[in-house]
């Protein structure tokens, strides 16, 4: 995948826990996520407040664990408050958007993390190199 991404330096800490993570779990041989790898590097750069890493789940596979994806692209959208969506999604830069708009929303339901999502939650974010560079 030829996504700018944010090399892993001192300067790249860790983001704190009020930031909402956007994660594309893909795979490089999907057509479809080659694809929609530029529009999910736009909207990281229209939604400078949620930190967007994108996650090939062959050549990442420890990194994702055991989150299940059956479908391509699945999106993990979560905070420290817990996991607010994790699914597929079509790949489309207003669906996206639509999702993110709502969950914005005051008094969007959140759900647990389960222990996988801890565990890539925690592996991005000792990973920058998985982040996407907004603009």
């Amino acid at each position: 995948m030829h996504l700018t991404t944010t090399p892993a330096t001192a300067s790249s800490s860790p983001p704190d826990a009020s930031v909402q993570w956007v994660v594309c779990l893909c795979a490089d041989w999907c057509g479809l996520c080659r694809d929609y790898a530029e529009v999910f590097a736009q909207m990281a750069a229209r939604y400078p407040g949620s930190r967007f890493a994108w996650l090939d789940i062959e050549d990442e596979a420890e990194l994702v664990g055991d989150i299940d994806v059956e479908t391509f692209p699945t999106l993990l959208v979560a905070d420290a408050g817990g996991t607010r969506f994790l699914g597929p999604l079509m790949p489309q830069a207003q669906t996206l958007a639509r999702l993110l708009d709502s969950l914005a929303q005051p008094d969007q339901p959140t759900r647990p993390h389960s222990p996988a999502t801890q565990a890539v939650l925690r592996g991005l974010a000792a990973a920058p190199q998985h982040w996407i560079k907004a603009g």
